[in-house]
C-alpha cells in the first residue's frame, strides 16, 4: 500500500467506502422488501383463516362435491392455496388445496401442527424441501379444532432474489462509473500538489528564486500549504544568501588578515636576512635594523590584540566588560586633551549633543577602560583623516533618552559608499595612506562599534563630502 501513489490510495479508500455503502443500502432495501412481503402474505393468510374459522364444521376430507375449476380461482383470490382443518387432538379432519400444487410440494402435517394459534406467521419447508411456505393458524369458533392456512414463498423469494441481482448489477455499474469519475476528479484535485512537487524539485536543483504559484484561495488547505511553503522558501533563500555573504566576508577577512600580517612579517624577515648575510657591517646599521624589527613587531602585536578583541566580542561580548557607574563627560574631557596633545593647532570645543549648549551629564553603567578605547579610536580617526589644524567638536550629554558622546570634525567628509563601509573590518577610505609602525589597519571603527554594542549601544556616522564627519556614541542611561 505504501508503494502506491496518493491518488491511488485515496481512490482505493473512497471505492472501499462506496462499496460498503452500496452493500449496506442493498441489504437494508432487501430486508425491508422481504419484511413487507411477509407482512402482506401474513395478512392474507390471517384473513382467510379467520373467515374459515367461523364455519359450523370442517368440510370432509376429499369431498367429491368440490370442483377444482372453481376451488383453484377462489384459493388464488385469497392467496391461500392450502387450508387444513385439525381436531382437538391434532388429527386432520379436512382440508383444501389448489390442484396446481402437487402434494409433495406441500408442507408436512407434523410441521403444520407446530404452528401457533395466535395468528403469527411461521416459516415451514415443503415435504420435498423444494421451497418455503408461510403458515398461520387460528382456533375454530364453532367446533373444537384448528384452522391452518399456508401459502408458498416462491414468489416473494423470487422477488427478493431479483432485487438482489438488480442491486448487484446496478451497484457494480455505479461503482465502476464512480471509480472512473473519482480517478479523474482526484487527478484534478491533486494537480496543485503536483505543481508544488515540481516547484520543490526545481528548488532542490538549485533555483532558490522559484515560488509555489497561488493555486487555491488562502482559506483552503492548498492555499495554506502554498503560503507556508513560500514563507519557508523565502527564509531559505535569505539564509543561503546570508551564508554566501558571510562566506564572502570571511574570504575577504582572511585575505585582509593575511595581507596585514604579511607586511610586518616581511619587514622582520628582511631585516633578519640582511643581518644573516652580513649586509649590516656597522653598529648603526644593526641598531636601525633592530628598530625596524621592533616597530614591525609592535605593529604585529597591536594587530593581533585587535583581532583577538574582535573575536572575543563576537563570541561573548558581555564577558569582556567590567561594568561600573561612570559619566561620559570624563571621557569627553580626556579626549579634548588628547586631541590638543596630538595637534596643538586644532581648535577643540566641548559642547552638548548636536553642538547645542554646554556639555551635560551622561551617566552610564559601563566598562570605563573599554569606552575609553572607543573614544580613543574615534579621536584617532578624526586626527588621522583630517588635515592638521582642522577644528573638532566633542559633544556630550543626553538625547532621546540615551547618553551620547560625539566626535565631529570639519574635514573633507566621506561619500555615501565610503560611509556604508566605514565600520567594516580592514576598511580604509584612503588606501594610499602610508602607515608607520602601529598605524591603523582598518580595525579601529570596527572595534569601537563592537564595544558599543556590547554595552547595549551603538556608534553611528553622519557625513557628507565637504561637510566633515560626526561619529556618535549612544549608550543606555544609568537607571
Amino acid at each position: 500500500m505504501k508503494r502506491l501513489s496518493l491518488r491511488a490510495r485515496l481512490l482505493l479508500l473512497t471505492t472501499g467506502l462506496l462499496l460498503a455503502g452500496l452493500t449496506l443500502v442493498s441489504a437494508l432495501v432487501a430486508d425491508r422488501l422481504e419484511r413487507f412481503q411477509l407482512d402482506r402474505l401474513d395478512g392474507q393468510l390471517r384473513s382467510m383463516t379467520e373467515l374459515i374459522s367461523l364455519a359450523a364444521s370442517p368440510p370432509p376430507a376429499g369431498n367429491p362435491a368440490v370442483r377444482p375449476d372453481l376451488l383453484d380461482p377462489a384459493l388464488d383470490l385469497f392467496g391461500t392455496p392450502y387450508v387444513v382443518y385439525l381436531d382437538a387432538g391434532g388429527a386432520v379432519v379436512g382440508g383444501l388445496h389448489s390442484s396446481r400444487v402437487p402434494g409433495s410440494a406441500l408442507p408436512p402435517l407434523d410441521a403444520l401442527r407446530t404452528v401457533p394459534t395466535d395468528g403469527s406467521g411461521v416459516d415451514l419447508r415443503a415435504a420435498d424441501g423444494s421451497e418455503r411456505w408461510r403458515a398461520v393458524a387460528r382456533p375454530a369458533v364453532r367446533w373444537g379444532g384448528t384452522v391452518v392456512s399456508a401459502a408458498p414463498l416462491a414468489e416473494a423469494d423470487a422477488t427478493i432474489a431479483q432485487l438482489r441481482v438488480s442491486s448487484l448489477v446496478t451497484g457494480a455499474a455505479l461503482l465502476v462509473v464512480l471509480t472512473a469519475a473519482g480517478w479523474f476528479a482526484l487527478g484534478r484535485g491533486l494537480r496543485p500538489l503536483r505543481r508544488i512537487e515540481h516547484t520543490a524539485a526545481a528548488i532542490a536543483g538549485g533555483d532558490l528564486t522559484r515560488r509555489v504559484p497561488v493555486l487555491a484561495p488562502p482559506g483552503t488547505e492548498i492555499g495554506h500549504l502554498a503560503a507556508s511553503l513560500n514563507t519557508m522558501l523565502g527564509q531559505l533563500e535569505d539564509a543561503f544568501a546570508a551564508r554566501a555573504a558571510s562566506e564572502a566576508r570571511m574570504r575577504a577577512f582572511v585575505a585582509d588578515v593575511s595581507h596585514e600580517l604579511r607586511t610586518p612579517l616581511f619587514g622582520i624577515k628582511g631585516s633578519t636576512e640582511l643581518y644573516r648575510m652580513g649586509a649590516l657591517p656597522g653598529p648603526s646599521d644593526v641598531d636601525e635594523a633592530m628598530r625596524r624589527i621592533d616597530r614591525e613587531a609592535t605593529r604585529l602585536t597591536a594587530l593581533t590584540e585587535d583581532l583577538l578583541l574582535l573575536a572575543q566580542l563576537d563570541g561573548a561580548p558581555e564577558e569582556q566588560l567590567d561594568r561600573a557607574p561612570m559619566d561620559l563627560r570624563t571621557l569627553a574631557g580626556d579626549a579634548r586633551h588628547d586631541l590638543r596633545a596630538l595637534d596643538p593647532s586644532r581648535t577643540v570645543t566641548l559642547t552638548g549633543p548636536g553642538g547645542d549648549g554646554p556639555p551635560g551629564p551622561a551617566p552610564v553603567d559601563a566598562d570605563e577602560a573599554r569606552l575609553r578605547q572607543v573614544v580613543t579610536n574615534l579621536v584617532g580617526n578624526a586626527a588621522a583623516h583630517t588635515p592638521p589644524g582642522t577644528s573638532v567638536r566633542i559633544g556630550v550629554g543626553t538625547a532621546a533618552g540615551r547618553a551620547v558622546l560625539e566626535v565631529a570634525d570639519e574635514g573633507p567628509g566621506m561619500t555615501a559608499a565610503q560611509a556604508e563601509k566605514a565600520f567594516n573590518r580592514f576598511y580604509r577610505a584612503d588606501r594610499s595612506r602610508t602607515r608607520s609602525g602601529g598605524a591603523d589597519a582598518g580595525l579601529g571603527l570596527s572595534i569601537a562599534r563592537s564595544l558599543a554594542r556590547a554595552h547595549g549601544g551603538d556608534v553611528e556616522l553622519e557625513t557628507a563630502v565637504g561637510e566633515g564627519a560626526c561619529f556618535r556614541l549612544s549608550l543606555p542611561l544609568l537607571s
